[in-house]
């Protein structure tokens, strides 16, 4: 069977929100309409239920639910990637086969980071994953506050093993260096996407990074930022991206607060009704929440330029 990349990743991979009711339910008419901001950014694909999706709060089922939605409003129009986390291989596997039946058009995975573990306990849990979905395109992502992420060698040993390992997503500062390494190692058969909000995607543009996966809020701003510096014009990309730099440096000082004002920030673009969080959750404060709305006004004023 072909393997179903309908086309490559590049550019702005935006995370999706999950939007909940009052009471902590999953909004699908809310969902539906993120998935449609998505789109008219201009965005060629998109990611859900990630941790910027509060996918750690979400059952197995209401994972599978949020990546139906987003496969049946998208038709088509931009690829899903389905993220199909857990720290257990059986119930990862379980996840992913039913996000391709749903018709997901790539799996994400996040390195199980629990727990410190040797690389060739995660080479067995990641290839054994790849393996369960051979005809489907994986992005690999690795975020560890605690070390290094995975290495070169590894990177090159999983991507020589399984034929369907196409994108890494790499989350850490400094990594400009290791990214050439690794676009030398593989010959440039593993996309790069850098996370965290976006924050180095300046430096990581001309190093040859595929794209980006940050908020959904700012992904039209950063599709246009990355656009530009591919293209060569960088005062350009430098004058726009100074402008939401305050912005995403503020939000990603802790993740619950990224969701809040994330959702802060698309109720200020018109397209969510709330920013309710799931508990447990950060609680701002009045001049924090002031804060925040100024900064959101800010975006919405550029926006509007």
């Amino acid at each position: 069977m072909e393997m179903k990349n309908k086309k490559e990743l590049f550019g702005v991979v935006p995370i999706i929100p999950t939007p909940f009711s009052e009471n902590e339910e999953i909004d699908e008419d809310a969902l539906r309409r993120l998935i449609g901001f998505a789109i008219e950014g201009g965005v060629g694909a998109a990611c859900l239920p990630a941790y910027a999706s509060e996918f750690y709060k979400l059952t197995d089922e209401e994972k599978l639910q949020v990546v139906k939605i987003a496969v049946d409003h998208s038709a088509g129009r931009i690829q899903i990637v389905a993220q199909s986390n857990h720290p257990s291989l059986k119930v990862a596997i379980k996840l992913a086969q039913a996000n391709v039946e749903a018709g997901a058009d790539m799996i994400s995975l996040a390195v199980p980071r629990i727990f410190n573990l040797p690389e060739n306990s995660l080479k067995e849990y990641l290839s054994g994953f790849m393996q369960s979905i051979p005809d489907t395109p994986v992005l690999i992502q690795d975020f560890n506050p605690g070390g290094s992420s995975l290495s070169v060698g590894f990177i090159k040993e999983l991507m020589d093993e399984n034929s369907n390992f196409k994108y890494l997503k790499l989350e850490e500062p400094l990594c400009a260096p290791k990214f050439e390494d690794i676009i030398k190692t593989t010959e440039g058969k593993v996309g790069l996407l850098e996370g965290w909000g976006g924050l180095y995607m300046l430096e990581l543009i001309p190093v040859g990074i595929s794209g980006v996966m940050p908020g959904l809020g700012l992904c039209d701003i950063l599709q246009k930022v990355f656009m530009l510096r591919k293209n060569g014009e960088n005062e350009k990309a430098f004058n726009l991206f100074e402008k939401v730099m305050p912005q995403i440096f503020f939000s990603l000082q802790n993740m619950e607060l990224f969701h809040y004002v994330e959702k802060e920030l698309l109720i200020a673009r018109g397209v969510l009704s709330n920013s309710v969080v799931r508990k447990a959750t950060y609680k701002p404060d009045v001049s924090t929440m002031a804060y925040i709305k100024e900064l959101n006004d800010r975006i919405v004023r550029l926006v509007n330029e």
